[in-house]
């Protein structure tokens, strides 16, 4: 019989309206686009292209009805891009839910699959 690798889960959190509009691909984008100050290079770094990141960004901004982040074009420094306050604060509070949410989930999953993870005593105590 084949030995059994212990299990886990995934859970994956976005928010939504209508449609899904911000979870952990725009959290990233929004964390980098601060290291970086660049949308462009933010872009590049998680392997896609500028026009899909600032389609994440708008879509996101039109369900909240603010910005998250503020571009600059051209001019001496050759433009860029920055996450606005609001962004900040939904970025930050986005990451303390997610992190709760884990915590708690942690403990539940622990708490019903306990037994199942132990898979060989399971085995034997079906066969009895």
């Amino acid at each position: 019989m084949k030995e059994q690798e212990a299990f886990n889960y995934t859970l994956n959190l976005k928010l939504r309206t209508n449609r899904i509009f911000f979870g952990p691909g725009v959290v990233e984008l929004l964390q980098r686009i601060s290291q970086t100050g660049s949308l462009n290079t933010a872009a590049k770094q998680m392997r896609m292209s500028y026009n899909k990141a600032w389609r994440m960004i708008q879509k996101a901004e039109e369900e909240l009805g603010y910005p998250l982040v503020n571009k600059s074009v051209g001019g001496n420094n050759g433009g860029g891009s920055t996450v606005t306050s609001q962004g900040k604060k939904l970025t930050a509070k986005f990451l303390l839910f997610q992190k709760k949410t884990y915590q708690i989930t942690n403990q539940y999953f622990a708490e019903i699959f306990s037994d199942e993870l132990d898979l060989e005593s399971v085995e034997l105590e079906e066969r009895e």
